[in-house]
Protein backbone atom coordinates (compact mmCIF):
# COMPACT_ATOMS: atom_id res chain seq x y z
CA UNK A 1 0.00 0.00 0.00
CA UNK A 2 1.17 3.65 -0.69
CA UNK A 3 1.54 5.52 2.60
CA UNK A 4 1.32 8.93 0.99
CA UNK A 5 1.47 10.83 -2.02
CA UNK A 6 4.23 13.24 -4.14
CA UNK A 7 3.06 16.70 -3.05
CA UNK A 8 2.58 17.53 -6.68
CA UNK A 9 -0.12 14.90 -7.02
CA UNK A 10 -2.91 15.94 -4.52
CA UNK A 11 -3.33 18.79 -2.17
CA UNK A 12 -3.74 16.56 1.12
CA UNK A 13 -2.35 13.58 2.43
CA UNK A 14 -3.20 10.17 1.76
CA UNK A 15 -5.38 9.90 5.31
CA UNK A 16 -7.39 13.06 4.87
CA UNK A 17 -8.07 12.05 1.69
CA UNK A 18 -9.66 8.62 2.77
CA UNK A 19 -11.44 10.61 5.30
CA UNK A 20 -13.26 12.64 2.85
CA UNK A 21 -13.84 9.55 0.93
CA UNK A 22 -15.21 7.63 3.78
CA UNK A 23 -18.00 10.72 4.24
CA UNK A 24 -19.03 10.64 0.69
CA UNK A 25 -19.87 6.64 0.15
CA UNK A 26 -21.22 3.60 1.97
CA UNK A 27 -18.95 1.64 4.33
CA UNK A 28 -19.61 -1.48 1.40
CA UNK A 29 -18.59 0.98 -1.41
CA UNK A 30 -15.46 1.84 0.78
CA UNK A 31 -14.76 -1.65 0.86
CA UNK A 32 -14.83 -2.25 -2.66
CA UNK A 33 -12.49 0.67 -3.50
CA UNK A 34 -9.84 -0.65 -1.11
CA UNK A 35 -10.11 -3.66 -2.88
CA UNK A 36 -9.82 -2.01 -6.11
CA UNK A 37 -6.41 -0.32 -4.96
CA UNK A 38 -4.79 -3.60 -4.00
CA UNK A 39 -5.67 -5.22 -7.31
CA UNK A 40 -4.47 -2.06 -9.31
CA UNK A 41 -1.00 -2.13 -6.78
CA UNK A 42 -0.80 -5.85 -7.92
CA UNK A 43 -1.38 -4.81 -11.84
CA UNK A 44 0.95 -2.18 -11.65
CA UNK A 45 3.78 -4.53 -9.98
CA UNK A 46 3.14 -7.26 -12.89
CA UNK A 47 3.39 -4.61 -15.68
CA UNK A 48 5.18 -2.19 -14.68
CA UNK A 49 2.72 0.61 -14.14
CA UNK A 50 3.04 3.64 -11.47
CA UNK A 51 2.27 2.65 -8.36
CA UNK A 52 1.22 6.14 -7.28
CA UNK A 53 -0.90 7.20 -9.60
CA UNK A 54 -2.73 4.15 -10.01
CA UNK A 55 -3.22 3.86 -6.20
CA UNK A 56 -4.48 7.19 -6.44
CA UNK A 57 -6.69 6.61 -9.22
CA UNK A 58 -8.45 4.16 -7.32
CA UNK A 59 -9.10 6.08 -4.43
CA UNK A 60 -10.98 8.44 -6.51
CA UNK A 61 -12.85 6.59 -8.77
CA UNK A 62 -15.92 5.59 -7.07
CA UNK A 63 -15.55 9.04 -4.95
CA UNK A 64 -19.05 10.56 -6.47
CA UNK A 65 -20.58 6.97 -6.93
CA UNK A 66 -23.45 7.66 -4.73
CA UNK A 67 -23.62 10.92 -5.12
CA UNK A 68 -27.13 12.68 -6.95
CA UNK A 69 -27.29 14.31 -10.09
CA UNK A 70 -28.20 18.00 -8.37
CA UNK A 71 -24.35 17.26 -7.43
CA UNK A 72 -23.78 16.37 -11.18
CA UNK A 73 -25.63 19.23 -12.37
CA UNK A 74 -23.05 21.63 -10.51
CA UNK A 75 -20.42 21.11 -12.67
CA UNK A 76 -22.53 21.11 -16.09
CA UNK A 77 -20.84 24.29 -17.12
CA UNK A 78 -17.23 22.17 -16.87
CA UNK A 79 -15.40 21.31 -20.14
CA UNK A 80 -16.15 18.32 -21.47
CA UNK A 81 -19.68 18.06 -19.52
CA UNK A 82 -22.14 15.81 -21.87
CA UNK A 83 -26.15 16.27 -20.73
CA UNK A 84 -26.90 12.72 -22.45
CA UNK A 85 -25.21 11.31 -19.01
CA UNK A 86 -28.62 12.17 -17.53
CA UNK A 87 -30.27 9.89 -19.62
CA UNK A 88 -28.01 7.07 -18.46
CA UNK A 89 -28.03 7.55 -15.12
CA UNK A 90 -24.52 6.95 -12.34
CA UNK A 91 -23.57 4.23 -13.91
CA UNK A 92 -21.96 6.63 -16.77
CA UNK A 93 -21.89 9.70 -15.30
CA UNK A 94 -20.01 8.82 -11.67
CA UNK A 95 -16.45 8.54 -13.02
CA UNK A 96 -16.72 12.09 -14.78
CA UNK A 97 -17.91 13.88 -11.88
CA UNK A 98 -15.02 11.89 -9.36
CA UNK A 99 -12.67 13.73 -12.05
CA UNK A 100 -14.07 17.01 -11.70
CA UNK A 101 -14.40 16.58 -8.01
CA UNK A 102 -10.45 15.24 -8.19
CA UNK A 103 -9.44 18.38 -9.83
CA UNK A 104 -11.84 21.20 -8.09
CA UNK A 105 -11.35 20.01 -4.43
CA UNK A 106 -8.45 18.54 -4.08
CA UNK A 107 -6.17 19.68 -6.87
CA UNK A 108 -5.42 16.93 -9.19
CA UNK A 109 -4.05 17.27 -12.44
CA UNK A 110 -2.20 14.43 -13.45
CA UNK A 111 -4.07 13.60 -16.52
CA UNK A 112 -3.19 9.76 -16.38
CA UNK A 113 -5.19 9.66 -13.12
CA UNK A 114 -8.22 12.21 -14.17
CA UNK A 115 -8.23 10.34 -17.31
CA UNK A 116 -8.35 6.60 -15.52
CA UNK A 117 -11.07 8.08 -13.23
CA UNK A 118 -12.92 9.75 -16.29
CA UNK A 119 -13.09 6.16 -18.27
CA UNK A 120 -13.19 3.50 -15.78
CA UNK A 121 -16.39 2.16 -16.35
CA UNK A 122 -16.99 1.97 -20.26
CA UNK A 123 -13.09 2.88 -21.01
CA UNK A 124 -11.83 5.87 -23.42
CA UNK A 125 -9.76 6.17 -26.28
CA UNK A 126 -6.08 5.43 -26.12
CA UNK A 127 -5.73 4.68 -22.66
CA UNK A 128 -2.44 4.86 -20.72
CA UNK A 129 -1.05 1.62 -19.14
CA UNK A 130 -2.00 2.94 -15.81
CA UNK A 131 -5.45 3.73 -17.09
CA UNK A 132 -6.02 0.34 -18.15
CA UNK A 133 -4.93 -0.87 -14.56
CA UNK A 134 -7.43 0.64 -13.49
CA UNK A 135 -9.98 -0.30 -15.53
CA UNK A 136 -9.50 -3.80 -15.50
CA UNK A 137 -8.33 -3.57 -11.54
CA UNK A 138 -11.99 -2.48 -10.69
CA UNK A 139 -13.38 -4.98 -13.03
CA UNK A 140 -11.20 -8.33 -11.22
CA UNK A 141 -11.15 -7.35 -7.51
CA UNK A 142 -11.42 -10.04 -5.36
CA UNK A 143 -15.67 -9.16 -4.08
CA UNK A 144 -16.58 -9.41 -7.42
CA UNK A 145 -18.51 -11.97 -8.73
CA UNK A 146 -20.31 -13.15 -11.38
CA UNK A 147 -20.06 -15.12 -14.80
CA UNK A 148 -16.74 -15.01 -16.92
CA UNK A 149 -14.85 -12.52 -13.64
CA UNK A 150 -12.73 -15.61 -13.38
CA UNK A 151 -11.59 -16.02 -16.97
CA UNK A 152 -10.96 -12.20 -16.74
CA UNK A 153 -9.01 -12.77 -13.72
CA UNK A 154 -7.00 -15.35 -15.74
CA UNK A 155 -6.21 -13.01 -18.78
CA UNK A 156 -4.91 -10.27 -16.50
CA UNK A 157 -2.57 -12.64 -14.93
CA UNK A 158 -0.92 -13.02 -18.15
CA UNK A 159 -1.95 -9.63 -20.53
CA UNK A 160 -3.52 -6.69 -19.67
CA UNK A 161 -4.61 -5.76 -23.12
CA UNK A 162 -6.85 -9.61 -23.31
CA UNK A 163 -7.86 -8.39 -20.32
CA UNK A 164 -9.42 -5.12 -21.39
CA UNK A 165 -10.50 -6.35 -24.52
CA UNK A 166 -12.36 -8.75 -22.18
CA UNK A 167 -14.70 -6.09 -20.38
CA UNK A 168 -15.62 -3.92 -23.05
CA UNK A 169 -16.35 -6.80 -24.91
CA UNK A 170 -18.62 -8.62 -21.82
CA UNK A 171 -19.70 -5.45 -20.72
CA UNK A 172 -21.27 -3.83 -23.48
CA UNK A 173 -22.89 -7.84 -24.33
CA UNK A 174 -24.26 -7.38 -21.06
CA UNK A 175 -25.69 -4.48 -21.96
CA UNK A 176 -27.29 -5.54 -25.05
CA UNK A 177 -28.50 -8.69 -22.76
CA UNK A 178 -30.57 -6.48 -20.55
CA UNK A 179 -32.02 -4.40 -23.73
CA UNK A 180 -30.61 -1.26 -22.27
CA UNK A 181 -29.83 1.31 -23.47
CA UNK A 182 -26.39 1.81 -24.62
CA UNK A 183 -24.49 5.28 -24.12
CA UNK A 184 -23.04 6.22 -27.30
CA UNK A 185 -19.14 6.80 -26.26
CA UNK A 186 -19.60 2.93 -25.37
CA UNK A 187 -19.87 2.15 -29.20
CA UNK A 188 -17.02 4.62 -30.16
CA UNK A 189 -14.80 3.41 -27.31
CA UNK A 190 -15.31 -0.28 -28.74
CA UNK A 191 -15.17 0.68 -32.21
CA UNK A 192 -11.41 2.45 -31.62
CA UNK A 193 -10.38 -0.84 -29.68
CA UNK A 194 -11.21 -3.24 -32.05
CA UNK A 195 -9.58 -1.00 -34.90
CA UNK A 196 -5.98 -0.86 -32.76
CA UNK A 197 -6.44 -4.70 -32.49
CA UNK A 198 -6.17 -4.93 -35.74
CA UNK A 199 -3.62 -2.78 -36.32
Amino acid sequence: MIEDYSEDLMNCSRADFLVALKENISKKRFKHVLRVEEKALQLAERFNGDLEIVSLASLLHDFAKEMSEDVLLTYQDKDNFDPEWLNYGSAIWHGPLAAYIGRDRFNITNPDILGGVWGHTIGKQNMTLNQKILFVADYIEDGRDFPGVDEARALAEKDLDAAVNYKIKASLALQIERENLIYPETIIIYNDWMEKKEN
